[in-house]
């Protein structure tokens, strides 16, 4: 097998590899829209009026402790800006 033959077959490997990823990632974003739209329909992205709200991580933080904990990510970010 010659040098051109070889690299002539590598590359229809690389199109062809390439295609099956991108038809991939294209059926995999119209699942994805399919199931969105399932879930408007459905309705199941509506919230509860009887959920409780402690679920989430922001309600789970005393609101006094809201300014410590951005004092202490500013400290951490400025820390690791200085290294």
């Amino acid at each position: 097998m010659t040098i051109p033959e070889m690299l002539s077959q590598s590359a229809i490997l690389t199109f062809l590899g390439l295609g099956v990823v991108f038809s991939f990632l294209i059926i995999l974003i119209g699942f994805m829209k399919l199931v969105e739209s399932f879930v408007k329909i459905s309705g199941i992205d509506k919230k509860d009026g009887n959920a409780s709200t402690a679920a989430s991580p922001a309600a789970s933080v005393p609101a006094g402790q809201d300014s410590a904990v951005i004092a202490a990510i500013a400290a951490a970010v400025s820390e690791k800006q200085k290294n």
